[in-house]
């Protein structure tokens, strides 16, 4: 049982609608990882501070623009028709809380490696839209990447056998 002096009121402490209000706002403005929300359209309609670290591009940079903006250029047609059939069956091979890898693209031409996980935005019964929730991984995936470049190496015979190779004092 607690002791007095660590009572708190709780009353103050919204719940249900308020609660959620103050919460969502919390993790929309707040979060350190990138959340991008996108129409029908594939039009960019939120874009939070995160996503402005991660990517380069302000808010007002963003909002309003395709999401061209994030997508390299060879990933472009591949990414459109996915998306587009999501929006016109409402159903993507990708279940809830699926983490999805791919590249992206930065203000500034980089390319990053991405993880991220997307939420259906509905409209009653109609998909409205996308939500994703993104974070750079591109030093794990360039660790990655490197760790199996050795495993390969060291996998491969050498050049040089036993036979043919010199050894010098």
């Amino acid at each position: 049982m607690p002791h007095e002096a660590e009572h708190r009121d709780t009353t103050a402490f919204e719940t249900g609608a308020a609660l959620r209000a103050r919460l969502s706002d919390a993790i929309l403005d707040g979060a350190a990882d990138s959340i991008v929300a996108c129409d029908h359209d594939g039009i960019i309609r939120f874009w939070n501070p995160g996503a402005e670290l991660l990517f380069g591009y302000l808010s007002a940079e963003a909002v309003g623009r395709s999401l061209d903006l994030i997508i390299p250029e060879r990933l472009r047609q591949r990414h459109w028709a996915g998306y587009r059939r999501v929006m016109l069956t409402g159903e993507t091979r990708y279940g809830t809380g699926d983490v999805l890898s791919v590249p992206a693209a930065r203000k500034d031409g980089a390319t990053i490696s991405v993880e991220f996980t997307i939420y259906p935005l509905r409209s009653g019964a109609r998909l409205a839209g996308m939500a994703a929730v993104l974070r750079d991984v591109t030093p794990r995936y360039n660790e990655m990447r490197e760790l199996k470049r050795k495993l390969a190496d060291a996998a491969t015979p050498s050049s040089k056998s036993g036979s043919s190779a010199r050894h010098e004092p």
